[in-house]
């Protein structure tokens, strides 16, 4: 099944920086572009399952905290050892709150999930 998740606000990711999102036992690393485009991947390094949230985010890139390895969070590719591995990533959209259109403030993330099968 296809859904789109409600994640956050705009509002609640800063300009070069990620939330982290744990949705049905996964974790996701929303960013937010220096462009204000927002992009996801996975939330956990491919090299020693550290969550990437206390990574850094410089441009299109973000850091793993543990040993500095490297990814494009746009593509996921792996840009820097010792990552090697990609990260999956997801699509986003920001949309409107349908409950008030006229709230400015109430724009959100949203995540494009699909559910494994049973």
């Amino acid at each position: 099944m296809v859904n789109w998740i409600k994640v956050c606000k705009k509002e609640e990711i800063e300009v070069e920086d990620l939330i982290r999102f744990d949705f049905e036992k996964k974790t996701f690393a929303i960013y937010c572009s220096p462009n204000e485009e927002y992009f996801c991947t996975d939330g956990i390094c491919t090299h020693e399952n550290v969550h990437l949230e206390d990574g850094l985010v410089m441009d299109d890139i973000i850091e793993c905290p543990m040993h500095n390895g490297q990814f494009n969070y746009k593509t996921g590719k792996a840009v820097r050892s010792p990552a090697c591995d990609d990260l999956k990533t997801y699509e986003l959209k920001v949309i409107e709150d349908e409950i008030d259109p006229k709230d400015v403030d109430a724009d959100y993330v949203c995540l494009l999930y699909t559910s494994p099968s049973p």
